[in-house]
C-alpha cells in the first residue's frame, strides 16, 4: 500500500449526523456563487458545501494540478528548480494569461512555476507540461491518473493550463482534495510560491490575482481563475491559530465578488466553530491483542494529528469511544485500519474516524500460531 493510499484511508473524513445535530450546527451563509465548500483541512471537515458535486469548468484552477505534478516531479528529481526548459511555439502561442515567455528561449524550472502561480501564465504551465510529460495531451494523461489517485473521481483533464473544452470540468469538491493535497503534501512549496503577491519576469511585473493575499493577512495562498463559462472563481486558504480552513468558490460575477463571497465563507467558519484536539500524531489511542503475531500486542492510533471542529461553545462536550476490529490475526501492516474513534456530542453521533495500526506486527513462528489457534477454538 503506497504511503498516500495510507494516508488518504486515514483521511479524516467527518459524516455529519445532520438530523441529531440540526439544532447545533451554525447555520451557513449564502454566496453568490455557482458552488462552494469550506473545508477544515486538519481534520478532512466539509464545514458547509452548496451544489459541491456539480460539474463546472475549472478554468485556471486547474493550475493546481499542473503544480502538484510539477512538485511531485521535483521531489522525484526528475526535474530541477535551476532546469532550464525549451519554451516551444505551441507554449509561446497559448492564448489567455500569460509570463511573457519568448519562443525558441529556454527558462528555469523555478521561473516557470512563478509564473504559473503568480502571474497564472498559460505558457509557463504548458512550457512545464512538456518538460515534464513530453507534451501536453501526455501530461493531461498524468494529470487524470493523479486525479484518480486523489479521489477526484468527477474531474476530467484535457490540458494544463485550464482554458475551455468540453471534456475539462471538476466540482467544488474535488478541488478541495486537490488544494488540500497540494499544501499537506508540499508544505515548502506551498509557503514558497503561494503567497507571493508579484513576480517579474521579461521586465513585466504582475501581480497576483488572489486579492485576498492583499486584504486578509491569514490568507496565504491559493488561486484564482476566470473564463466567461466557468464566471470568476477562487480557492483561498487561511491559517488562523494554527487552524487552516480552505475555501472553494466558484462562478461569481466579478473578480471582487470572488474575493469578497471567499472571505465571507473563512470567516464565518472560523466564527461558528472551534478546533477540540483528540489525539497527537502516534499517540496510541488503545493496545490491543494480535493473534498468530511475532508480537502479542499493537498500538492503535492516527498518524497526523486529530483535531476536529465542532460549533462554538460545544468543545467541552465532546466525548470520543474506541471500538475495534475482532479478533486481529497477523500479519498487519503499518496503517492497516483496527477500527473506528467514535465521536459524539451531548451522546449525539458527531463524526467516526478510522483508527490505524501504528507499527507492523510479522507473523509468528509455527509454534505461536498453533498455540494461538487453539486459544481462538476456545474463545
Amino acid at each position: 500500500m503506497s504511503q498516500f493510499r495510507k494516508t488518504a484511508f486515514l483521511a479524516l473524513s467527518l459524516v455529519f449526523a445532520a438530523q441529531a445535530l440540526a439544532q447545533q450546527l451554525p447555520a451557513p451563509p449564502t454566496l453568490a456563487a455557482k458552488s462552494w465548500l469550506l473545508l477544515e483541512v486538519g481534520s478532512n471537515q466539509v464545514l458547509t458545501a452548496e451544489k459541491s458535486d456539480e460539474r463546472l469548468e475549472p478554468a485556471s484552477l486547474t493550475k493546481l494540478m499542473t503544480a502538484y505534478l510539477t512538485f511531485a516531479a521535483l521531489h522525484k528529481k526528475t526535474l530541477a528548480l535551476e532546469q532550464p526548459l525549451p519554451v516551444s511555439e505551441k507554449a509561446w502561442r497559448t492564448g489567455g494569461s500569460k509570463m511573457f515567455v519568448r519562443v525558441d528561449t529556454q527558462v528555469a524550472v523555478e521561473d516557470l512555476i512563478k509564473g504559473m502561480i503568480v502571474q497564472s501564465g498559460n505558457d509557463a504551465c504548458v512550457t512545464l507540461a512538456e518538460g515534464i510529460a513530453g507534451s501536453e495531451e501526455n501530461f493531461a494523461q498524468m494529470m487524470n491518473r493523479e486525479a484518480q489517485r486523489l479521489g477526484m473521481n468527477a474531474s476530467s483533464f484535457r490540458n494544463s493550463t485550464g482554458l475551455p473544452d468540453p471534456a475539462h470540468y471538476t466540482t467544488a469538491r474535488d478541488l478541495s482534495l486537490l488544494a488540500s493535497a497540494l499544501i499537506r503534501d508540499f508544505p515548502e512549496e506551498y509557503k514558497k510560491y503561494y503567497s507571493m503577491k508579484e513576480y517579474t519576469y521579461n521586465k513585466i511585473t504582475q501581480p497576483n490575482r488572489n486579492r485576498l493575499l492583499y486584504l486578509d493577512p491569514t490568507v496565504d495562498g491559493v488561486k484564482t481563475g476566470h473564463t466567461e463559462a466557468a464566471g470568476y472563481c477562487l480557492i483561498s486558504s487561511a491559517l488562523r491559530d494554527k487552524r487552516r480552513l480552505l475555501s472553494v468558490v466558484l462562478g461569481t460575477t466579478s473578480d471582487s465578488a470572488r474575493a469578497s463571497e471567499s472571505q465571507k465563507l473563512l470567516n464565518w467558519g472560523y466564527i461558528s466553530y472551534d478546533a477540540v484536539s483528540l489525539y497527537a500524531r502516534g499517540q496510541a489511542v488503545a493496545t490491543l491483542r494480535v493473534w498468530k503475531g511475532a508480537q502479542r500486542e499493537v498500538k492503535a492510533g492516527f498518524t497526523s494529528d486529530l483535531a476536529i471542529a465542532v460549533p462554538k461553545g460545544y468543545a467541552d462536550k465532546v466525548n470520543s469511544e474506541f471500538v475495534a476490529e475482532p479478533r486481529l490475526i497477523a500479519p498487519i501492516e503499518a496503517g492497516q485500519k483496527l477500527g473506528m474513534l467514535k465521536v459524539t456530542i451531548d451522546g449525539k453521533v458527531y463524526g467516526e474516524y478510522p483508527v490505524a495500526a501504528l507499527e507492523k506486527v510479522e507473523i509468528g513462528n509455527i509454534f505461536i500460531r498453533i498455540m494461538d489457534t487453539i486459544r481462538l477454538w476456545f474463545n
